[in-house]
């Protein structure tokens, strides 16, 4: 059974294009991939795989919170959007 917040995250709108979320995924693996590079502050290794991780499954998923929000989530909620 899942729950209705695992539902929602998993069912979003994708709103980044294949482009976008090629360049997400590269990003974010090459961030991750970063992490396992021995450093002598270990906090920016688990940081670095965190912020990798995220990015990678924002592009493999579609979607991406912080555009969601600049662009809205219709064309006449946009910002930058006049007319």
């Amino acid at each position: 059974m899942t729950s209705a917040k695992t539902g929602s995250l998993m069912n979003v709108e994708p709103n980044l294009s294949t482009t976008e979320r090629s360049v997400y995924m590269l990003v974010g693996l090459g961030l991750a991939a970063a992490a396992a590079k021995p450093r002598p502050n270990p906090l920016l290794n688990i940081l670095a795989l965190a912020g990798g991780s995220y990015l990678a499954w924002r592009g493999y998923a579609g979607s991406c919170p912080v555009k969601a929000a600049l662009m809205g989530s219709h064309e006449s909620d946009r910002i930058a959007h006049h007319g």
